[in-house]
């Protein structure tokens, strides 16, 4: 099975682009929103510089979110299940080898409609790292091939080092050091490091993700330098090539500023409303405000939804609190008129919005890698609560290695005494100036990797010019 993901018939003869037409790139993210939105922000900065960017999103996943991607234009291509995606395939095995039949199909037909059209026909392709077979695709279309990975360059060793038998448990310390990780402990792994039976046909696509790179013309990672200075350039050398980090792929006004009318991804399955959070952030005192969510994938169980509410009403501080609507009935009865005073509860709201207002101390998160870098970005303290793929990984990170936050005990799951310790140690300990200092020194890091002249940049004009000249 892994030859056939790493392989992709021959669709198309191969043909040769126009030089004279221009740039045009087509970027293919594995069809979630946490893997599309930050392909999208890689894909903006690209387009600044004057090259034509297009999207490629499945029908499936168009219907169902809103669109605005800003100068990228959005094609949609095939997975197979264009009514209902995952859900529709039933097992991921089946989605996955359906996306890589039907994407290859469609992804070809693309190209070769705008090599027909006379537009700038499309020159390379930047595919998501999970999707290894589109470099093979690629190169039978005669296009050239960037792998971009979506997670953190530590993450991406330690899943390439688990890959090649080089890493198992337990763990040896010496070898670790030597990647230029952190010591590390079974707890600090990504899920499905630690059990090899874990939702195997995940499990699957993670490790097959560097079949193929050696074929990669170039190797991007949302990461920035000073974050994860010694892994990249372990990673660097180990592969041969320089894994180029062009993050953190935040929207530009949050940063730099420097790409016109980038205030937002673009794409989102909510609704758009977020006056409601930042109406009520206003009333509140800096620094007063623990913002809480959890992502879109992670689901609680009601009796650590429960332990979760008495903690933050225990810990007595102002509080946004995002629940689904579909998790909202696990809440205990009663807990949003008991709280109207000093939490609010909502479905929705603008992450990055709430995360830069004044009014927010801390973050309450799953650790997912798009939130990490958010909150990063932002100079703003994190209680962390990882759940599962690389969250425990990047909780690792953010108390022992970056030291912007503390890491929540919960092995046998959340208890509001554990979420109440948090909350009041960031928020109100005796390290909370230390943790706050460095979110604000990394929130400076991340600014400068993407300011004109920042190594993020760097890499970003390179990508750029080596198309030109290629």
């Amino acid at each position: 099975m892994a030859a056939e993901m790493c392989s992709t018939k021959n669709t198309s003869e191969t043909a040769t682009t126009g030089a004279d037409a221009g740039v045009h790139v087509l970027i293919l993210p594995y069809p979630s929103a946490g893997h599309i939105n930050p392909m999208v922000q890689f894909g903006k900065r690209v387009a600044s510089h004057g090259v034509k960017v297009s999207i490629a999103i499945t029908r499936f996943v168009a219907k169902s979110m809103e669109a605005d991607a800003g100068p990228l234009a959005v094609e949609t291509i095939s997975d197979g299940f264009d009514d209902g995606g995952f859900r529709e395939a039933g097992s991921a095995e089946a989605y996955h080898l359906g996306l890589q039949e039907a994407g290859s199909r469609t992804v070809t037909e693309v190209v070769h409609r705008h090599r027909a059209a006379g537009a700038t026909p499309i020159a390379c392709v930047v595919y998501d790292a999970f999707l290894p077979w589109a470099r093979d695709l690629a190169k039978d279309l005669g296009l050239l091939g960037a792998t971009f990975f979506t997670q953190s360059c530590a993450v991406d060793a330690i899943y390439y080092n688990v890959h090649l038998g080089k890493m198992g448990l337990p763990l040896d310390a010496e070898f670790v050091d030597s990647v230029g990780l952190p010591p590390l402990d079974e707890s600090d792994l990504p899920s499905f490091v630690t059990d090899a039976d874990y939702t195997p046909g995940f499990r699957f696509l993670l490790f097959t993700q560097f079949c193929n790179l050696e074929k990669a013309d170039w190797i991007l990672c949302n990461t920035f330098d000073a974050l994860e200075t010694e892994v990249l350039s372990w990673i660097s050398k180990e592969w041969g090539k320089p894994m180029m980090a062009i993050g953190p792929t935040v929207p530009s006004f949050y940063l730099d500023k420097r790409v016109e009318g980038d205030d937002d991804y673009g794409l989102s399955v909510w609704k758009r409303d977020g006056s409601i959070c930042k109406d009520w952030l206003d009333d509140k005192p800096a620094g007063s405000v623990v913002y809480v969510s959890f992502g879109s994938a992670v689901v609680l169980d009601e009796a650590h939804m429960g332990e979760l509410a008495r903690g933050l009403q225990s810990s007595a501080k102002n509080f946004i609190w995002v629940v689904r609507e579909i998790e909202e009935p696990k809440l205990p009865e009663h807990f949003v008129e008991h709280v109207a005073d000093k939490g609010l509860v909502v479905h929705w709201c603008n992450q990055l919005q709430v995360l830069a207002h004044p009014s927010v101390g801390c973050f309450v998160t799953h650790c997912g890698w798009n939130s990490t870098l958010e909150a990063l970005s932002l100079g703003v303290p994190l209680v962390a609560v990882p759940h599962w793929t690389d969250q425990p990984t990047n909780a690792k990170y953010i108390e022992d290695v970056w030291g912007v936050g503390v890491r929540a005990k919960c092995k046998d799951g959340i208890t509001s005494a554990e979420i109440e310790r948090c909350v009041k140690e960031v928020m109100e300990g005796e390290g909370r100036a230390e943790i706050k200092r460095n979110a604000d020194r990394l929130k400076l890091m991340a600014r400068e990797a993407v300011d004109e002249g920042g190594l993020s940049d760097k890499n970003i004009r390179e990508f750029v010019a080596a198309m030109l000249t290629t």
